[in-house]
């Protein structure tokens, strides 16, 4: 049986770690070994990033929904409990969105939730 070099797989693999490298500063985009730290440290990055996004849009969205009760003389967790209990199942996400985008119809929620709470 003939023996099989493995320049072609190898090449191959490294042109795809320096393609992924492409645009990184200095020889972080041209030399293979730098390239490949540099890839595998911005893929841990990116999935940390991954999951602190989620975090980030949740504390987000509270932090609207918290100004939309201050402005209607409530605190946030007095509202969420008043939501609660008078049934309305609305995500943060989209009652951050109403506070924002209607403010009105959010005035009605606090009035919801603080007659739930009576």
């Amino acid at each position: 049986m003939a023996r099989i070099k493995g320049a072609l797989m190898t090449r191959k693999r490294r042109n795809k770690v320096l393609k992924m490298a492409k645009g990184y500063y200095g020889s972080k985009s041209k030399l293979f070994k730098t390239a490949k730290q540099a890839v595998m440290k911005s893929g841990n990055y990116a999935y940390i990033g991954r999951k602190q996004k989620k975090r980030d849009f949740r504390r987000l969205w509270i932090a609207r929904i918290s100004a939309g009760c201050k402005a209607n003389g409530m605190n946030y967790s007095t509202f969420m409990n008043g939501l609660k209990k008078a049934g309305v199942t609305l995500n943060r996400k989209m009652l951050s969105e109403i506070a924002i985008a209607d403010p009105a119809a959010f005035t009605a929620l606090t009035e919801q939730a603080k007659a739930a709470l009576k």
